[in-house]
């Protein structure tokens, strides 16, 4: 594999991640703004998960460079990575939400399992369809 190819994958990857992060944010942002900060606070953890879900979903039907452990792995370190660098640091100016059970570590494990999860679906689906057109 060159590298111009394994540049243009990992960009996707990026690209899928990145939207999933933002999207999150989104919640939090709009949440923080028209409901309390534990509504908020539940409709991401609720969000984070269903977000990632489909972005996996479209992942793995259309691009799937990588197995669902590792793209949960890719995911959840950039969207970990974002929190800490860009959240954390530049705009709260504080570590204090990383002690939030609801608000950070449930969605974070919920993004994990959520892109595993589809993953491992997509993956025996497509295996399974390869399978039956072999048979046919």
């Amino acid at each position: 594999m060159n590298a111009l190819s394994l540049l243009k994958k990992a960009v996707i990857i990026f690209i899928i991640a990145i939207t999933g992060w933002g999207l999150c944010g989104s919640i939090i942002g709009i949440g923080r703004n028209v409901t309390t900060m534990q509504n908020t606070l539940i409709m991401h953890a609720i969000g984070a998960p269903v977000i990632f879900a489909v972005l996996s979903w479209i992942y793995f039907r259309f691009f799937h460079f990588t197995s669902p452990l590792q793209t949960a792995v890719i995911f959840l370190a950039l969207t970990v990575s974002m929190d800490f660098f860009v959240i954390a640091i530049f705009i709260e100016k504080s570590f204090a939400m990383f002690g939030s059970i609801l608000g950070v570590w449930i969605p974070f494990a919920l993004i994990f399992a959520s892109t595993c999860l589809v993953g491992l679906f997509v993956s025996k689906r497509s295996v399974h369809k390869v399978s039956q057109l072999a048979v046919s």
